[in-house]
């Protein structure tokens, strides 16, 4: 009699992705060709960019608790609602006589983030 071997196991730390499809590569490519484009105008030296790329990364420390931790904690990072609320807070506090440049630089790098991971086919994480 023969055994069938056993079905080798995932590894349990392996990021789980959703796949992008071609319209949102295109529309992160976009949306990361404006915000450098917006980042460079708004007088930011365009080395920030590729120097500061892998920061917010850093949210996939989360995976080293679980998968689901891990896709919570991308997922929260990898949005543009984040920026486009930090975009909001600067212009709101700009008009009113207090341009805190610093919200502008992380939502303009926080927007070419998202957009060129998108473009690169890295999508929002799917809780497993």
């Amino acid at each position: 009699m023969k055994r069938s071997a056993a079905p080798k196991a995932e590894h349990p730390a392996k990021a789980p992705s959703s796949p992008v499809s071609p319209i949102h590569r295109v529309e992160g490519a976009a949306v990361a060709a404006s915000a450098a484009t917006l980042f460079i105008l708004g007088g930011f030296s365009w080395w920030w960019l590729p120097v500061l790329f892998l920061v917010f990364d850093l949210s996939f420390i989360g995976y080293a608790v679980s998968n689901r931790a891990g896709a919570y904690g991308y997922n929260l990072v990898h949005n543009y609602a984040a920026p486009a609320i930090l975009i909001a807070v600067y212009s709101l506090l700009h008009v009113i006589g207090i341009p805190l440049w610093p919200l502008a630089f992380i939502a303009g790098y926080w927007f070419f983030h998202v957009g060129a991971d998108r473009a690169m086919g890295y999508g929002p994480r799917p809780p497993r």
